[in-house]
């Protein structure tokens, strides 16, 4: 199979593109024919080699944890999916291996792609979708009425973080996000939209109940103020010295802080789907690059500028 691999950590420039052999699926897992995946920020920053003790030095590496295609064959065990199904989800390795013309895929990881996605569309979908649900109704516990803000609310993250809390019976949604997604954001169901060159949300004081950072640029230290008694506060990539910072700031308070590693979920996915099939939220896409441009992807998504997701088309 044709696919984009690295053989050291380091740069964009180390991505590769050509002939890896094809897995073969195990008994609990389907083997996919990717049509579309994405680029996720966990994905250069395993490149780069800052997960390194994570992902460890057998190479080559194949990076990528948004698949989005079609089922080609399934293991003897498996009898959910059938050759030919539309199907999206992540590989549970913990490496990735989703950038490449085939993949293989825990059968309780994957849900059917709903009928009105296209690929591109799927492939935006699970691990930003998964985060943010997670984030939201397992960590933050959200409840009916709570006023939630989302910190960088225009990537990919965070652009389903606002539909998903609303999904969840918040009340009030600010979205917070550069001058030139406000419009997105607002479009996207968040009552109030804060433009972060201009209002510091820290600065609300006693405003919200929960603070999901998706951006992962702040902490709960200089977010304690903002959140109301018994507030909780989330992110998915804490600096370490902040983590240890904050988690010694909310020994004796009422407000807790929160970070967490995604989990693979095919029942989560399910929901994710009747959610989209329904149009409760709906994807958003920045760009597009043929999988062969891996690397100028990658480029694109170190720049932090993106709003929603970047798409890899697999030919």
């Amino acid at each position: 199979m044709q696919a984009a691999y690295f053989n050291e950590y380091g740069p964009a420039e180390v991505l590769q593109y050509g002939e890896l052999p094809t897995p073969t699926p195990k008994a609990n897992q389907i083997l996919v024919r990717v049509r579309a995946s994405s680029v996720n920020p966990v994905d250069w920053k395993m490149r780069k080699g800052e997960l390194k003790f994570i992902t460890g030095y057998k190479f080559p590496k194949i990076p990528g944890r948004d698949v989005a295609g079609e089922v080609v064959a399934v293991g003897d065990n498996v009898t959910r999916f059938a050759p030919g199904n539309r199907v999206y989800g992540m590989p549970s390795d913990g490496v990735g291996g989703a950038n490449a013309q085939f993949v293989v895929l825990e059968e309780t990881t994957v849900a059917f792609i709903p009928e009105k996605l296209s690929f591109e569309e799927a492939a935006a979908v699970p691990l930003a979708a998964l985060t943010a649900l997670q984030a939201l109704r397992d960590k933050a516990q959200l409840l009916s009425g709570d006023r939630v803000l989302i910190n960088g609310a225009s990537g990919g993250v965070g652009s389903l973080a606002i539909q998903i809390a609303k999904a969840l019976g918040a009340g009030e949604v600010t979205g917070v996000c550069g001058p030139d997604n406000q419009e997105l954001v607002r479009s996207l169901g968040a009552d109030r939209v804060l433009n972060h060159e201009e209002h510091d949300f820290t600065k609300d004081l006693s405003r919200y109940d929960i603070i999901f950072d998706a951006a992962g640029k702040s902490s709960f230290v200089a977010s304690k103020a903002a959140l109301r008694r018994n507030g909780r506060y989330v992110t998915t990539t804490p600096d370490p010295t902040s983590l240890v910072v904050d988690t010694a700031a909310a020994v004796f308070s009422t407000k807790t802080t929160h970070a967490f590693v995604t989990k693979n979920s095919g029942s989560d996915m399910a929901l994710v789907s009747t959610w989209l099939q329904a149009g409760t939220i709906r994807v958003v896409i920045d760009k597009t690059f043929p999988l062969q441009q891996l690397a100028e992807a990658h480029r694109y998504n170190e720049k932090g500028s993106a709003a929603g997701k970047i798409v890899l088309t697999v030919e």
